[in-house]
């Protein structure tokens, strides 16, 4: 009797002893494929990040002027898919909306003009939203300009669509109507760098301390663009004009009409941007 005793007790330890190990064995399996599998959605996931703001949650492309509600006006915007490496969508705006917003273009919003057009201050009613407007006039354009102007267009709103920082203007919506072409911005109150430098103020209103803040600013969109974003983004045409103040002197980097994806424009040897800014890589090349 104490021997089958003896031999079952032996008998149920062994029992225990396996099913401990095969427990382990499980245990350790599963944490594996877990593992692996957490590992696999943190790779895809920085993978597909290349064009969201690391510091900021991701947020939609029309979302750019904080505390005011796009709704009732995107209910009247389309929208349409860009192209490009990773899809973005961007709102389409009735011209009728930007007619009405800038008071038929009245020359009295006009913030700026340049050899592209003009920019004009525009007023959406329904959704008490102030925002810049650029007109593109292609209409007296020959045919290799508006092949050009086209182009930028077209790879400014694709580029503008996908990128997501506090130190990049912010694309709101954009309008093709006949010949003219309208991209539509986040309203930037103290206007480009530039303006501030060498207007009627001549910089008296920058001190030293946010000429610093905004070399800064500008440090950090371009260090977003070319490291941040897969593929990196070249500007191609940074200048004052093309640094843009807000209200509390934020700088944000404006006109990606020129800029490309590294890696996706090498047969591109075209010597693009504005001389006197242009690196001197170029002239060397």
């Amino acid at each position: 009797m104490e021997i089958q005793k003896s031999l079952f007790l032996i008998m149920e330890r062994g029992f225990h002893k396996k099913m401990l190990i095969t427990l382990i064995i499980v245990s350790t399996a599963l944490c594996a494929i877990v593992s692996f599998l957490f590992c696999l959605w943190i790779y895809r996931q920085k993978k597909s990040q290349c064009f969201s703001d690391p510091k900021k949650p991701t947020r939609s492309s029309t979302d750019g002027i904080k505390g005011l509600s796009l709704g009732p006006i995107l209910g009247k915007f389309g929208s349409m898919k860009m192209g490009g490496n990773k899809k973005g969508s961007v709102a389409m705006i009735e011209y009728q909306l930007i007619e009405a917003a800038t008071d038929k273009f009245n020359e009295s919003n006009i913030l700026g003009e340049g050899g592209f057009g003009c920019v004009y201050r525009a007023h959406f009613d329904d959704d008490n939203l102030i925002a810049a407007v650029k007109r593109l006039n292609c209409e007296r354009q020959d045919a290799e300009t508006e092949f050009e102007t086209e182009f930028q267009l077209h790879n400014e709103v694709d580029l503008l669509s996908k990128i997501r920082h506090s130190n990049i203007i912010t694309l709101l919506g954009y309008c093709i109507f006949g010949d003219t072409r309208f991209i539509v911005y986040e309203l930037m109150h103290n206007g480009s760098l530039e303006t501030q430098l060498h207007g009627p103020s001549h910089g008296s209103a920058l001190s030293w301390h946010l000429r610093m803040k905004i070399a800064l600013d500008t440090a950090r969109g371009l260090e977003y663009l070319h490291e941040n974003c897969n593929p990196p983004v070249i500007h191609r045409d940074l200048k004052s004009s093309n640094i843009l103040l807000d209200s509390n002197y934020n700088a944000k980097l404006s006109d990606f009409g020129l800029a490309v994806a590294s890696g996706l424009q090498k047969s591109n040897i075209k010597l693009s941007g504005t001389l006197g800014y242009v690196a001197p890589e170029y002239i060397l090349d």
